[in-house]
């Protein structure tokens, strides 16, 4: 009997630390200190609601990949979109209709910078088209490691997930919203993905189609099929969603057959992984100056878990048919100790082991990557055999752990799956949860003038005109991020400056939202 009463009234005491665990003194806490940095990020720093990703506190510079202009809306996470999907998160977590204006606030330049064709470039000028253009004939053109700014398309792009994660953001938007102009954009950007989708599966970086930017001799990229920065798997993660919430069945169709694509352009033989774009009939193809025609360990990584997730999703063995081929391929990869050494890079654990990041898909042979030169004018990229004093702002090297992978296409070799599901789970930022950081010390570095101050990480040389074209042969930025003072190009060494930055907000935020949301 007392064990009993002993338990029931444990029992209750569980109940009530479940129930009032949280202490309402952080709590209470927790959601100004939402409030205070959302406010201060909406009424001081935005642009009309609109973002990039840093700025000065006095705001007289701010960038984006590279330095924009004051009228600048950011498209690239964690830029404008991945703001607003913040905010949707603060709403849907505290109820307070605060953040769902204010999500509002942010939908309405992104959806004024929405292009026609219903996609996003990776920023647009709320001065105009004037105001961007001129920006790309200077800031723009004159980056150097920066290729894709230096040619204005005037079209729209998957790179970097930009339009994904707009019309993810959008789409959880217009759950809560009723909004006409939200919902529109939405369909927009679902036209958008479906028209661009080529008939085998693939997507290209931009479209509508459009050439004219070759450089260097090297055609235009823009228009093959690509998989670099994980293009098509956002891709089918954003029809999946929308098929979750629409179940519109074309949207479905639409995903399953870029998941055949993306099984299908795994290469044959012993080189047997991905490239990181390709021609329309399937063959490897170079992109910027320093992405050569490659087999890419890297990318082949996240197409063998690609591989894994569509198996789940369709049951589909085809999908698990060409891993080990892959798996293969990559430990077949393997740089000596001594190459190792020669590279200067650092190991990301003692579980990974080091592989050229470029492979020709023909010889097999390293294609290491080292420039000359000083700026855009002047400079060029080239290949080789040589695995020193290669380019830093793109690594040479891949870091490749094989035993896990191995082990999960094992288990789903040995366990079919009994009933697929084809669903994803739901977006919030590009990088969910950002690690794990300490709530007390989110709380404690939040600053009284209503931001989260943090090291200014990258900056740049403001645009004085063209550089000269003499100095091609120049060795002196062979391994910096930047070139000489007319490069634009952001220098990603860390500055004694310090901040204001979306990505500081949107991570802080997500932990204090964590908070709330656990039990």
């Amino acid at each position: 009997m007392r064990t009993t009463l002993r338990l029931t009234v444990l029992f209750l005491l569980l109940n009530v630390f479940h129930t009032f665990g949280k202490d309402a003194a952080t709590e209470t806490k927790v959601k100004q200190t939402m409030k205070q940095a959302t406010r201060f990020m909406m009424e001081k720093v935005s642009y009309q609601g609109g973002f990039v990703w840093q700025y000065l506190p006095d705001l007289s510079r701010s960038w984006g990949e590279l330095e924009a202009r004051r009228s600048m809306v950011w498209i690239q996470p964690q830029g404008t979109p991945s703001v607003g999907l913040i905010l949707v998160d603060a709403y849907e977590a505290t109820g307070d209709k605060y953040y769902l204006k204010a999500a509002l606030k942010v939908a309405k330049p992104l959806i004024k910078g929405q292009l026609p064709c219903g996609g996003w470039n990776y920023v647009f000028d709320l001065a105009g088209e004037d105001s961007l253009k001129s920006w790309y004939e200077t800031v723009g053109k004159n980056a150097w490691r920066l290729e894709e700014f230096q040619h204005y398309y005037g079209n729209a792009t998957f790179d970097d997930g930009g339009t994904i994660e707009s019309g993810t953001f959008l789409l959880r938007l217009s759950t809560h919203s009723k909004d006409k102009t939200v919902s529109k954009a939405v369909e927009k950007v679902i036209r958008f993905v479906l028209d661009s989708q080529y008939p085998g599966g693939g997507w290209p970086q931009r479209y509508p189609l459009m050439s004219g930017f070759s450089k260097n001799g090297v055609a235009d990229y823009s228009g093959y099929i690509t998989l670099n920065d994980d293009v098509l798997r956002k891709n089918i993660g954003f029809l999946i969603r929308c098929y979750q919430q629409m179940g519109r069945p074309e949207l479905k169709e639409a995903a399953l057959k870029a998941m055949r694509c993306c099984r299908d352009l795994q290469q044959k033989g012993k080189y047997a992984g991905w490239s990181d774009q390709y021609t329309l009939d399937g063959k490897p193809a170079q992109a910027r100056t320093y992405e050569p025609r490659a087999i890419n360990p890297a990318t082949t990584v996240v197409c063998i878990r690609m591989m894994m997730e569509f198996y789940g999703m369709t049951g589909d063995t085809t999908f698990l048919s060409g891993i080990p081929a892959a798996l293969n391929f990559l430990e077949s990869q393997k740089l000596s100790d001594s190459l190792v050494a020669l590279s200067g890079k650092r190991f990301r654990g003692a579980e990974f082991f080091m592989t050229p990041r470029f492979i020709d898909p023909e010889s097999g042979k390293p294609l290491y990557v080292h420039r000359k030169g000083s700026n855009v004018v002047n400079g060029h990229y080239y290949f080789d055999q040589d695995i020193r004093h290669t380019i830093v702002h793109y690594s040479s090297q891949a870091f490749v752990d094989v035993k896990p992978l191995w082990e999960a296409y094992e288990k789903l070799r040995n366990s079919p799956i009994q009933q697929p599901s084809l669903k994803t789970q739901p977006e919030t930022t590009d990088e969910p949860l950002f690690g794990s950081t300490p709530l007390e010390s989110v709380l404690e570095s939040f600053d009284a003038k209503g931001y989260w101050p943090v090291p200014l990480i990258s900056t740049s040389n403001p645009y004085i005109g063209a550089g000269p074209a003499t100095g091609g042969e120049d060795l002196s930025y062979a391994e910096t991020t930047a070139g000489d003072r007319f490069d634009t190009s952001v220098n990603s060494q860390r500055s004694l400056e310090t901040c204001i930055s979306t990505a500081a907000f949107n991570r802080n935020m997500q932990r204090l939202i964590r908070y709330l949301k656990s039990e």
